[in-house]
């Protein structure tokens, strides 16, 4: 399933009363429920119904403790068009442990080229440039989870 299809149905499911809302796609189902403090836990199950994956509910303390993690180290973000995290997932900077990373700071590179990947529910997704520029930081490490809107790269 195409993650803006999920992304339009996170956006359904809060602006309704709903508490649950599982949509069925082919052999693929995608089950939203609301958490208790207002948060939404995407919880895809795979063709057996045993297995079932929480971990953007398990993610959701780190989101609360990332932004903060800048704000008591002192430091901002460098100035510059800051490309965010369109997803939950796991970041990798190259397309395997032997290449070398899709970019460093102080490369120079165009909108759309690829500059990152995000795996999330077993699916490895392309992140790319939306500006052009030169790299300024990589604000993620090779193999961290990252947030929906988690700050990834600052391009200058």
């Amino acid at each position: 399933m195409d993650l803006r299809k999920i992304k339009k149905l996170i956006d359904l499911l809060e602006e309704s009363n709903l508490a649950e809302l599982e949509i069925k796609e082919g052999e693929e189902i995608v089950r939203l429920s609301r958490m208790p403090k207002g948060m939404i836990a995407a919880a895809p199950v795979a063709a057996a119904p045993a297995v079932r994956y929480d971990a953007p509910a398990a993610a959701a303390p780190v989101a609360a403790s990332a932004p903060a993690a800048p704000a008591s180290g002192g430091k901002a973000l460098p100035d510059g068009h800051v490309v965010k995290s369109p997803m939950v997932g796991t970041f990798y900077a190259s397309a395997n442990p032997d290449s070398p990373p899709f970019v460093k700071v102080g490369q120079s590179i165009k909108a759309g080229e690829t500059i990152g990947i995000i795996e999330a529910m077993k699916m490895f997704n392309q992140i790319e440039a939306d500006a052009s520029g030169t790299v300024v930081a990589v604000l993620v490490e090779n193999g961290q989870p990252v947030e929906f809107d988690e700050p990834m790269f600052v391009i200058g």
